[in-house]
């Protein structure tokens, strides 16, 4: 099933920078769609497309057409509250709120009107499950969330987003601040989340993007140059752009 349709999408920034460029692109649900390509290629400038919240940038331009679960994505009319709890995002470093472990998972939840404890709490060890980080703070959520390492942080992150029961959950480069473990330890937590999720990252590396990817969408300069499934886009890719980027010619 397609979970996003994007036909023809265009936008230009008002500094004249023209950020995307004709993309089509269809993203599968129950998958994980990487975003890759050199900076600048408008991976993030998509991503954030995608939950509306270029409306917080300047942009001086967009056309085209984008349908989330044939919704248009770009009305003006939309309910884009509404659209960010279906379509969640996780971004490169980790930014808890100011509050314990268990008020930043709560959080959204409790500024949607929710003000049952039991369903808070219970909201709340669901989505640390979720995340994979349950068992690791399960005794101190009352503790502030600037305690826990890096690595927890980003989870607490997720679980933020998954509190909130979304359909679809956008990462840009979400391991790009963290070590190798807890790399490893989201990388994992992605790929398991696809069974209930629609996933799609810009990861920080070619070689991330090809251990998680189910499908791999390559971005230069505002261009979607090649897409297809993992295997095929980085094992036998048909744009040489693209062979070029994995093999580390350029990027």
């Amino acid at each position: 099933m397609d979970k996003f349709v994007i036909e023809n999408l265009s936008l230009t920034y008002s500094d004249g920078a023209e950020s995307l460029r004709g993309v089509n692109l269809t993203i599968r649900a129950n998958a994980v769609t990487v975003l890759f390509g050199p900076a600048g290629g408008g991976k993030s400038t998509l991503l954030r497309t995608l939950n509306r919240l270029n409306d917080l940038a300047d942009v001086a331009e967009v056309s085209g057409k984008v349908l989330f679960n044939d919704i248009d994505l770009l009305n003006p009319r939309l309910d884009v509250i509404a659209l960010r709890r279906k379509v969640g995002i996780v971004f490169s470093r980790p930014v808890p709120l100011p509050l314990t472990i268990r008020q930043n998972v709560s959080y959204g939840l409790e500024m949607a009107g929710e003000r049952n404890k039991a369903r808070l709490n219970a909201a709340v060890e669901q989505a640390l499950r979720l995340a994979a980080l349950w068992d690791e703070v399960y005794d101190r959520l009352d503790a502030p969330a600037t305690a826990i390492s890096g690595g927890q942080q980003q989870r607490l992150c997720l679980a933020r987003v998954l509190a909130l029961e979304p359909e679809v959950i956008l990462l840009d480069e979400p391991t790009s601040a963290l070590d190798p473990i807890s790399t490893a330890k989201i990388e994992a937590l992605l790929m398991a989340l696809t069974d209930q999720y629609t996933i799609v990252v810009a990861p920080h590396n070619v070689q991330q993007a090809a251990r998680i990817a189910d499908f791999g969408a390559f971005f230069l300069q505002g261009e979607l140059v090649e897409f297809g499934v993992r295997d095929k886009i980085f094992l036998t890719p048909q744009d040489k752009r693209t062979q070029d980027y994995i093999e580390g010619r350029f990027g």
